[in-house]
């Protein structure tokens, strides 16, 4: 289930910026939410739009340099991506 959140209380962007500063396109953006859910989860607004934080961007910089890179699959980048959470999280 995605959270709403007050976007005002942090700086966030529409998907069209996201897709401009990271050079993914929006529609595989869309899609890499739902593959890598919940790495990815850009906070929603109430009338349900994507509003990316610097941390979403910064995942989406990381996912396209597994996938375009180094050459993982999309399975491979989202167990890495899950375990460094992990990490973070057990730190």
């Amino acid at each position: 289930m995605k959270k709403h959140h007050s976007v005002k209380a942090e700086r966030t962007l529409p998907i069209s910026a996201a897709a401009l500063i990271t050079g993914v396109e929006i529609h595989t953006l869309r899609y890499w939410e739902t593959v890598f859910f919940p790495v990815l989860n850009p906070v929603r607004t109430q009338g349900g739009q994507r509003r990316y934080r610097n941390e979403d961007i910064q995942t989406v910089f990381q996912i396209k340099r597994l996938l375009r890179d180094e050459m993982f699959s999309l399975a491979g980048a989202k167990r890495l991506l899950e375990s460094r959470i992990s990490l973070d999280e057990a730190a």
